[in-house]
């Protein structure tokens, strides 16, 4: 087998953001973890909402953020629209006229 190919294996510490931690094999020292089998619905029967550093904040404000920038989006493409469609004056017709003529 040739040295150094693998990595360095550890006993790793995993800690949960609910306080409880272990200890397991793996290529880092420390892992952290937001929800483990002591504290997942699934393993406690227990039904709870986890929302992990406001992640569904965070994507309520980015769809917000989204939508907003639709709204102007078409905003702007409509006074686009207005502006190309308003009447030329009489002038502006008859130069315009002329260089096609």
């Amino acid at each position: 087998m040739k040295s150094d190919v693998h990595p360095k294996y550890y006993q790793a510490t995993v800690k949960c953001a609910c306080g409880n931690s272990f200890i397991t094999g793996s290529t880092k020292e420390l892992i952290e973890t937001d929800i483990c089998s002591a504290c997942h619905p699934f393993y406690t029967g227990e039904q709870k909402y986890v929302d992990v550093q406001g992640r569904v904040e965070k994507f309520l404000a980015r769809r917000q953020k989204a939508s907003q920038a639709a709204k102007t989006r078409k905003a702007k493409k409509e006074t686009e629209v207005k502006t190309s469609a308003e009447p030329k004056s009489l002038k502006e017709m008859l130069t315009a006229a002329s260089k096609n003529s």
